[in-house]
C-alpha cells in the first residue's frame, strides 16, 4: 500500500519550450531583445522542481541540449516525472526551466557559480498529472536569456590578417 501511495504522489509534465496555441518561449543568448537563440550542445537546458519556490532541484531525465536550425532556442519535447518530494500537499509543484552554456560549466550550478553563461525562467506553479492523463503543460512559461555567454569568438577575415602581416613586413624592412 505504501508503494501505491508513493506512486500517486508523483506526476508528469511535458517539458517543452513551445506548445502550439498555449505558449512559445524560446531561450536566447545575450538578451531576449535582439539576442540569438541558443543552439546545439554548447547550451543545455534542464527542468527544476520543488514543493516550494525556494526548494527547487533538478528533475532526473530532463537534462537536454538545444535543437539546431529552425529548432534553435528549443529542446526536444520530453515527458518527465516530477518526484513525490517535489509536490506539495495541494498537488502542485513549483517548476523552473534553467539553461546554461557548457563552456561555463557542466551543470547549471557550476555555470551559475562561475558568474556567467546561465539563465532561468519565471517560476511556474503547475499541478502534474497522473497516468492515464496526458502530462501537464508548462503553461505560463516565457522566454529568457542566457546572460554573459558568447555566441562565438569572432575570427578576423583573411584580408585583415594579410593586411597586418603586410604592415609588419613593411615595418621590418624599413630598419
Amino acid at each position: 500500500m505504501l508503494v501505491a501511495v508513493g506512486a500517486f504522489a508523483q506526476g508528469s509534465v511535458q517539458f517543452s519550450g513551445k506548445v502550439a496555441n498555449v505558449y512559445d518561449a524560446p531561450v536566447f543568448v545575450g538578451s531576449v531583445a535582439g539576442g540569438v537563440r541558443a543552439t546545439g550542445p554548447a547550451y543545455m537546458v534542464q527542468l527544476y522542481a520543488g514543493n516550494t519556490a525556494t526548494s527547487l532541484g533538478p528533475v532526473a531525465g530532463s537534462l537536454l541540449p538545444f535543437l539546431t536550425g529552425a529548432g534553435a532556442g528549443y529542446w526536444k519535447t520530453t515527458g518527465v516525472t516530477i518526484p513525490a518530494g517535489s509536490i506539495d500537499a495541494s498537488g502542485n509543484s513549483f517548476l523552473q526551466v534553467r539553461a546554461w552554456a557548457t563552456a561555463s560549466g557542466a551543470t547549471y550550478e557550476l555555470a551559475s557559480a562561475s558568474g556567467t553563461g546561465f539563465g532561468l525562467s519565471n517560476t511556474l506553479t503547475i499541478k502534474p498529472t497522473n497516468a492515464p492523463d496526458v502530462p501537464a503543460l508548462l503553461t505560463g512559461l516565457t522566454s529568457f536569456a542566457i546572460s554573459g555567454a558568447t555566441t562565438g569568438v569572432p575570427e578576423p577575415s583573411i584580408m585583415a590578417v594579410a593586411a597586418l602581416g603586410g604592415l609588419a613586413l613593411l615595418l621590418r624592412r624599413r630598419k
